[in-house]
């Protein structure tokens, strides 16, 4: 500690120079937040983005841009009110949009997908907390006390000022390292003692020889998974936005497909309109008015229809809107080229085995990836909990040295350093607690080994599924064709039987009856075979959002081989049906 104090009390101004540090004090505290609070945010995501980004590269060799600011991110949350929030969501705006474009607006927008980036983010910044743990830290500081009377101040008025190193941080060896280096100013504004500024370095290290050595340390063993636990919320990112996209991919062409549902129904209304119509024109000699009233029932029936299907378009579009961040008090309608484009490219085929989707699952999927992973910390967390019964053996060690006084702070006379240094044995008789938490890590490994072989196992049963539910969709869809070329022939011809007297009003209602359902369970098919076929390579782990309209793209196109192609579970050859035997019996 050293003291400072001049023969001066108050200055020109007759104020004394206690009450000038109390007041430059007080301006610290309250210009030092405003001015350093945006200089913090900078630099808590400059650590934290370059972490992002050296992981990035480190799992996925790339360097993606990520940030997770938002409009109003750059502004003092005290300006923000909530009317703006509100109308924000009440602003009618028209949108037409493509799905390329719904794609980005809901990258931008999603307030699911803002929230998984903050995820990944805060799981960074818990990093760099840990890390700061093993590097040394500056401080500066500064105190004064006034104490009195009603009569006046009492003397002397102390003023302490302290800056310097004096942090104690672990190393990853297991130690720990304690350095001190300050200068203190301690003045007194009374008397007239001469002035003393003193520096002091010291040090102090303790470091454990055999229990906690190294990475058997619990503080380095945190330090570990901190990092590791960034890898996982990469991986869990990068899964997240491979599904993100498949299911707005899948939602928008479920849109589109409602849309020609819509649409089906509406024209079988005007078609029944048009038949009741005819019927009515021909009520007075040929037909019956119990014939007409049925088709005006069915006219009716179908007029509902079109109704419910245009309310249920509208209130999934509703859900859309939603998911994608748009205000529901927007207009938004969709462009139905992609639904051409998906029809024009047909069904992309899915031409892999099951093992063989199975084994790039397993290589290849961020999901189980972070399982297999998450059993090797488990492993690390036995070896660490094993490492905790063994003997200490740590060695002490401490050095000072100060400068000269009365004001030499920055010469120093080695030859009054001081130091010792110290071996410490600490053999194991009482490790209960070290022995059952060693006891409680084994049992934690084995029921992750459960945990990672249940992950697994469930993967091969998704793949396994996803692959029979795609081929089903392939037969579904066979089946949808031809059902709407019957159908239409059935129409066709009773419509001209009905014409001519030959049938009755009752089987043209039959007819168009199946029309309509095939007419719309062919719509269906083309959203239920994609849906089903994205969410397989998101499950195998093979799907690439990046390439324009990756949802017609084939990522097993010129990849796999020979060995590697396979049928689906429930391939029937040439598309014949077979005797249920083949699939639910053994074979002989």
């Amino acid at each position: 500690m050293v003291r400072v104090t001049p023969a001066a009390t108050t200055n020109r101004f007759g104020i004394s120079a206690a009450a000038w540090v109390v007041f430059w004090a007080a301006v610290s505290v309250v210009l030092l937040p405003g001015c350093t609070s945006s200089h913090y945010r900078r630099s808590a995501d400059k650590e934290a983005y370059g972490i992002i980004r050296q992981i990035d590269n480190q799992v996925f060799g790339r360097t993606k841009a990520f940030t997770i600011d938002t409009p109003f991110s750059g502004r003092d949350p005290k300006t923000i009110p909530p009317d703006e929030i509100i109308e924000s969501r009440i602003t009618t705006n028209r949108l037409i949009l493509n799905l390329d474009q719904a794609l980005d607006f809901a990258v931008r927008n999603s307030r699911e997908y803002q929230t998984q980036k903050e995820q990944l983010y805060l799981t960074a910044l818990t990093l760099t907390g840990v890390r700061y743990e093993f590097s040394p830290q500056f401080f500066a500081e500064a105190s004064t006390k006034l104490a009195g009377t009603p009569k006046g101040l009492e003397q002397p008025v102390p003023v302490e000022s302290r800056a310097g190193v004096n942090k104690t941080w672990l190393l990853k060896t297991g130690g720990r390292l304690s350095v001190a280096l300050a200068n203190d100013i301690l003045s007194y504004y009374t008397g007239n003692q001469p002035r003393s500024i003193i520096n002091t370095l010291s040090v102090n290290l303790t470091q454990p020889l055999l229990r906690g050595f190294g990475k058997n340390s619990p503080d380095v063993e945190r330090l570990t998974q901190a990092e590791r636990n960034v890898v996982y919320a990469l991986r869990s990112y990068s899964l997240y936005q491979q599904e993100f996209a498949a299911d707005i991919v899948s939602a928008y062409f479920r849109l589109l497909t409602q849309k020609d549902v819509v649409r089906n129904n509406y024209r079988n209304y005007t078609n029944r309109v048009e038949i009741t119509k005819y019927l009515e024109a021909r009520s007075v000699d040929r037909v019956s008015q119990s014939d007409v009233d049925a088709t005006r029932t069915d006219e009716l029936g179908a007029r509902i229809s079109y109704i419910n299907s245009l309310a249920s378009y509208l209130s999934s579009l509703d859900s859309f809107k939603l998911r994608v961040g748009l205000p529901v008090s927007s207009e938004l309608f969709l462009d139905d080229r992609d639904l051409k484009d998906l029809i024009d490219t047909g069904l992309v085929p899915v031409e892999i085995g099951r093992r063989a989707a199975f084994r790039l699952c397993v290589q290849q999927h961020m999901d189980v990836l972070n399982a297999i992973d998450r059993f090797e910390d488990s492993k690390r967390k036995v070896s660490l909990a094993a490492d905790q019964l063994r003997a200490d053996l740590g060695l002490f060690a401490s050095a000072s040295l100060a400068s000269e006084e009365p004001d030499d702070y920055v010469e120093f006379d080695l030859n009054k350093l001081r130091y010792s240094a110290e071996l410490r044995l600490s053999l194991p008789v009482d490790r209960l607690r070290e022995r059952n938490t060693y006891r409680a890590a084994l049992v934690s490994f084995e029921s992750q080994i459960r945990s990672l072989s249940l992950t697994l196992d469930n993967f091969k049963e998704r793949i396994d599924r996803g692959l029979r539910t795609v081929e089903q969709e392939r037969l579904n869809y066979l089946n949808a064709v031809e059902s709407l070329q019957v159908a239409e022939r059935r129409v066709e011809n009773e419509t001209m039987s009905l014409e001519a007297g030959r049938r009755t009003v009752l089987n043209l209602r039959q007819a168009q009856d199946d029309l309509i359902q095939a007419q719309n369970r062919l719509a269906t098919t083309y959203t239920a075979y994609l849906t089903a076929r994205l969410g397989l390579l998101v499950d195998i782990g093979v799907i690439d959002t990046e390439p324009d309209k990756f949802w017609l793209q084939d990522p097993f196109k010129d990849r796999l081989t020979p060995e590697q192609r396979g049928t689906p579970p429930l391939r029937m050859p040439d598309d014949q049906v077979l005797p249920p035997e083949t699939f639910i019996e053994p074979s002989s």
